[in-house]
């Protein structure tokens, strides 16, 4: 063999060699590491009343069927879950219950990932306006708007002046503790739905007029909600048109959240195990994790 080609074909070798030593030697592509997830949040977070329940945290009422129970299993994500039923926006730095601490200790500068719900417990938004209505429209037959006339503006008022900036104070102290996190903040999904239904009476007693004051209600603590997410840097999961139709009036299998009566969570008025996993999916989507 004439020596250039000797040598041309003793450099292919030598380079074949070299590729197949490499090939041998190199190990696997390094797997991604899991996201750092903390979860925080109220009882809509926590699943307050579906089964299984968290034995780890039995004050919180907080289930293992939570949707950030299902993000984490979706997405494989490292999960720390304090969310904790009846919580405030103030039990992100304080304690809500002996032994129970602070929600934002649950937050680090290498958490990747952060979801709540909260701002319907401030002021006892929710619990005292369903029960203000429920009790008025028990005593009025279902008739009128009784608890409208009562209230008016009353719990709107404090939305602004109380619970707004409350929502502020502690996302953005979410935010200086994990600067580099994505945050996500979930609306709350509809718990009426936006006109009377006279059939859902039985199952939720709030007077025909007064169905449309609680939805509005709920529609203006989800725009305060938003409001505080989208000043603070955080991503707003707005679950209105996703929830409609699928409010507590509705049949088991559609609606997300259980009536006052005859539903079948031990919590009431709260999202069953299909409005948890519709959440998490809406959550998964607007991150771009689903």
């Amino acid at each position: 063999m004439p020596m250039p080609a000797l040598r041309r074909a003793l450099a292919a070798t030598t380079a074949a060699v070299g590729a197949l030593t490499l090939g041998l030697t190199a190990g696997p592509a390094q797997a991604a590491e899991p996201l750092n997830y903390a979860a925080l949040g109220d009882s809509y977070s926590a699943a307050s009343g579906v089964l299984p329940v968290d034995l780890g945290s039995p004050l919180c009422l907080r289930s293992t069927a939570n949707y950030p129970h299902v993000i984490a299993a979706r997405t494989g994500a490292r999960l720390t879950d304090v969310t904790c039923g009846a919580a405030q926006t103030k039990d992100f730095t304080e304690s809500q219950y002996p032994g129970v601490a602070p929600q934002a200790d649950a937050v680090t500068a290498d958490t990747d990932l952060v979801t709540l719900t909260i701002g319907g417990n401030d002021n006892g938004t929710f619990i005292n306006a369903v029960l203000a209505c429920g009790t008025a429209g028990v005593l009025s037959g279902g008739k009128g708007s009784p608890c409208a006339d009562t209230y008016g503006t009353s719990f709107d008022d404090q939305i602004d002046a109380s619970t707004y900036p409350a929502l502020k104070t502690a996302l953005s102290g979410v935010r200086a503790k994990a600067p580099r996190a994505r945050v996500a903040v979930l609306g709350y999904p509809w718990i009426t739905p936006a006109t009377a239904d006279p059939s859902c009476f039985a199952r939720l007693p709030i007077a025909s007029g007064d169905v449309p004051y609680l939805h509005s209600l709920q529609a203006h603590l989800n725009a305060v909600v938003r409001r505080a997410a989208e000043e603070t840097g955080a991503s707003y999961v707005d679950l209105a048109a996703a929830s409609t139709g699928h409010d507590a009036c509705q049949a088991a299998g559609t609606r997300w959240i259980e009536p006052l009566l005859f539903g079948q969570n031990v919590v009431p008025v709260h999202p069953n195990a299909l409005g948890e996993r519709r959440m998490a999916e809406h959550a998964l989507g607007a991150l771009g994790l689903g």
